[in-house]
């Protein structure tokens, strides 16, 4: 298989992951997280037409394996699995999440979120989330928190997200891994 960085057609996420990486540390330093004290279920990329999610889908397809491929909120989610982890924070991570555009426009195309786990279910997860940040961090200017509960077509395992954004990069957290919810489906 081939290695991310020699895929033609993700030169740009390529390019891009260091400015991810930068902004990724500086919200942490913001929201006052250790990043190192989480565990990092995947890395998500946005992007604003189809023909980019198809070309990034076919690059991910050289480098890795598609795990998953579901419809939540009216459009495909493809999930790949890379044999070579990603080095994003203080983390390696193997799975990254392509959601093919929707509505909404993004200031970016390229990295846009990670998505950690907190363990313990989904029942007090919202609270156990923002118990993760400090209380000035919840009132800085520009931090934005969204509670969703996203759910693909055959998912069993409730998997409800807090995201954290400052509108540039987005930190998620969630009680299950993507792994976890997939398996729930077969």
């Amino acid at each position: 298989m081939t290695n991310f960085t020699a895929v033609a057609e993700l030169q740009d996420l390529v390019a891009d992951l260091p400015r991810f990486n930068q902004l990724l540390k500086a919200f942490a330093q913001k929201l006052q997280l250790n990043l190192a004290d989480f565990e990092a279920d995947h890395i998500s990329v946005r992007c604003h037409q189809n023909t980019t999610a198809d070309r990034w889908r076919q690059g991910f397809m050289q480098c890795g394996s598609l795990l998953n491929e579901t419809q939540i909120n009216g459009r495909p989610i493809c999930l790949f699995d890379l044999p070579e982890s990603l080095p994003v924070g203080p983390w390696s991570i193997d799975l990254v999440e392509l959601p093919y555009p929707g509505d909404k426009r993004y200031p970016h195309e390229g990295w846009e979120h990670v998505e950690l786990v907190l363990s313990g279910g989904a029942e007090g997860f919202y609270a156990r989330a923002l118990a993760q940040l400090a209380d000035e961090a919840l009132v800085a200017p520009g931090i934005k928190l969204k509670q969703s509960s996203p759910k693909g077509e055959n998912e069993r395992v409730p998997n409800p997200t807090l995201a954290i954004t400052d509108g540039s990069i987005t930190i998620k957290f969630h009680p299950h891994s993507l792994r976890d919810v997939v398996a729930s489906e077969r």
